[in-house]
């Protein structure tokens, strides 16, 4: 499961996980909890998902709840109301090769060094061809933080 920003398009949390049960959905809320905490509540969060088990059983719900978090779900067989996460993982999916990997920690590695690579340094023309961190910063700023004329040389 993953948590993206959807104004700066920063990957906020994320979990991978051996086995399909709830717990790792529960992680990746409490991550974003512990990085983000009362933030989230001043920015009124709300958390979307689509309709999986794991975002309509019991202990998803109750942990949004207590967290005073909102949650959306999308409309049933509309692909469009996950569109961002969608994308996110199609550009994932596009720019990692885990083919050579064969145990869990070297997948969870290569995935790791791609999500701080998408964080950092993956421009994107949307952002104002920044990476969604830079991005955030100029929008906090209004200080542009890249001179691309002096890239080109």
């Amino acid at each position: 499961m993953l948590a993206i920003d959807a104004f700066t398009k920063e990957l906020l949390a994320w979990q991978l996980c051996e086995s399909m049960e709830v717990d790792f959905v529960l992680a990746t809320v409490n991550q974003l909890i512990a990085e983000y905490g009362g933030e989230l509540l001043k920015a009124e969060t709300i958390i979307h998902s689509d309709q999986g088990s794991h975002y309509t059983s019991i202990k998803f719900i109750q942990l949004l709840k207590d967290s005073e978090l909102r949650q959306s779900m999308s409309r049933r067989a509309n692909c469009w109301d996950n569109a961002p996460q969608e994308s996110f993982f199609g550009h994932m999916k596009d720019e990692i090769d885990i083919s050579g990997c064969t145990t869990y920690k070297e997948i969870l590695a290569v995935i790791t060094d791609w999500t701080e690579y998408y964080n950092n340094d993956r421009y994107q023309w949307d952002l104002a061809r920044l990476s969604p961190r830079e991005y955030y910063q100029y929008e906090m700023t209004g200080v542009y933080p890249i001179n691309w004329d002096s890239r080109k040389k």
